[in-house]
């Protein structure tokens, strides 16, 4: 029996700081689909029209989204 009341990890990482780290196989899934998401988005944005305010702001979604992972610690 375990001695967490609902009988999981903590959502911690023990490092303090409340961060949640995946493990690498989840870290890799989430990288490669927040690439292709941004990779997406950025083609909306192109297809929408690359030198509208709505295309240049679906194409800087993308770039965020493709950077994403960087802020995740994946120690």
């Amino acid at each position: 029996m375990s001695d967490r009341p609902n009988g999981r990890a903590p959502a911690s990482d023990g490092r303090g700081g409340g961060t949640i780290a995946p493990s690498a196989r989840q870290y890799r899934w989430l990288d490669r689909a927040s690439k292709l998401l941004g990779v997406a988005l950025i083609a909306t944005g192109l297809h929408i029209g690359g030198g509208t305010p709505a295309g240049i702001g679906v194409a800087a979604a993308g770039v965020a989204a493709g950077l994403l992972t960087v802020l995740i610690d994946n120690q």
